[in-house]
């Protein structure tokens, strides 16, 4: 197996005034992002950041569950969250 394989590039995004991205479309058909899903933001100070689909976290490590059924009835933030 490569180094490369299975890696992609999809292209630069802007981030606009209120902090939004888009997600290439192209990267949404690869990992299956729909409409209304729920994606982690994970963070490394040194190697940068990364998404995840909540529903993934959530299958592997169910005890989670009642964490993001309370971030959601609170609007999608927690304590300390900025939007």
């Amino acid at each position: 197996m490569s180094e490369y394989e299975g890696k992609r590039f999809y292209g630069a995004v802007t981030v606009s005034e209120r902090g939004q991205i888009v997600i290439p479309a192209e990267a949404r058909r690869d990992f299956g992002i729909e409409v209304g899903d729920k994606l982690l933001v994970l963070g490394d100070l040194e190697r940068g950041l990364a998404l995840m689909k909540a529903s993934t976290l959530l299958s592997v490590i169910p005890e989670m569950r009642p964490l993001f059924e309370m971030s959601a009835e609170k609007g999608g933030k927690t304590d300390g969250q900025d939007q």
